[in-house]
């Protein structure tokens, strides 16, 4: 899913192609990338009565490192020392954000519906930039706090779906638990990929990263076929992985990463925030769902908080010539 592409960018910074060139162009694409991804939401939800969750996840990883691999064969051989080198790192890293997180929205989505799936994924952003304060002294100001307590606030609004007793009674959706616990894992994912600069091509780095995502969903896949009924593919099965593996996986992974080439990365990150209408809007056509009030309040709180710590982010201090 397209969360899983912003992180693999890291802090790098894409060249500004677009501006000789279309922006307009440039920024549909990075548009599309984001429809496609909120499009796995659905399809997961589709057929999360039918197909288990990491079945899914590792088809999924497994199918668009396929597509991708091809494409990036030229850069076989710095693949091939980084691998060498830096294997575990990047087993960790690649296992971490495009697996154990996808594994635990698509178990979340069992039981949460799509539309406060996507709200929830709004908070990634706000999640990392605590983290990277934390591991890797970036700078946080005090608007920052201020707009991730309202951000936090805001989801915690929608997991009790309004109602403050049920934070009394901790009666929770364990379904919206599963996705805060993937928003984090990605978010961890983000910051340590961050630190671990790892001196790649970006394309090529991201099928590296999901090779080692489908190392590590194997054995929870393999798990699964032992352990879960859901385990013959019937149609909708099939189309929903096919879409959620090539449109919805290599397809839009690709189309991130031209994005960053003719955007950059600030740029093309920032468009993330439109999947979560993109999911609201194909939540209610497609699935039928609904949104509710709580659904809305807890979206303005955090879209409050986003435009704090957007607009009001620290200037970092100039490193010396």
């Amino acid at each position: 899913m397209a969360i899983h592409v912003l992180a693999v960018h890291g802090d790098s910074v894409g060249t500004e192609r677009a501006a000789g060139g279309s922006l307009a162009g440039a920024y549909s694409v990075g548009v599309l990338c984001w429809l496609l991804s909120a499009g796995v939401y659905i399809a997961a939800k589709w057929v999360s009565t039918e197909m288990p969750p990491w079945a899914l996840c590792f088809w999924r990883v497994l199918i668009a490192f396929a597509i991708l691999l091809p494409i990036v064969q030229r850069h076989f051989s710095e693949m091939l020392a980084l691998v060498r080198g830096r294997g575990m790192e990047l087993l960790f890293i690649g296992g971490m954000g495009l697996a154990i997180c996808q594994g635990m929205i698509f178990i979340g989505l069992e039981h949460a519906d799509a539309t406060t799936a996507g709200i929830i994924i709004a908070l990634i952003p706000i999640i990392t930039m605590i983290l990277a304060r934390v591991m890797l002294s970036e700078p946080m100001g005090s608007w920052q706090v201020a707009g991730s307590i309202l951000a936090f606030l805001g989801i915690l609004l929608i997991i009790v779906k309004g109602s403050p007793d049920a934070l009394l009674r901790l009666d929770f959706n364990p379904g919206e638990l599963w996705i805060v616990a993937g928003a984090f894992c990605f978010s961890l994912y983000t910051v340590l990929l961050r630190r671990a600069k790892f001196d790649l091509n970006r394309l090529a780095l991201l099928v590296l990263l999901l090779g080692a995502a489908a190392l590590t969903a194997l054995p929870f896949y393999l798990y699964e076929l032992t352990a879960d009924e859901r385990t013959t593919l019937n149609t909708s099965g099939l189309i929903a992985l096919a879409y959620v593996a090539i449109p919805g996986g290599a397809l839009m992974y690709y189309l991130f990463n031209r994005s960053i080439e003719a955007l950059g990365a600030a740029r093309a990150g920032v468009l993330l925030y439109i999947q979560t209408i993109f999911i609201a809007v194909l939540a209610y056509l497609i699935l039928g769902e609904k949104l509710q009030t709580y659904h809305l309040e807890g979206a303005a709180l955090i879209i409050a908080g986003l435009l704090l710590i957007i607009l009001l982010k620290p200037k970092e201090k100039t490193a010396a010539a």
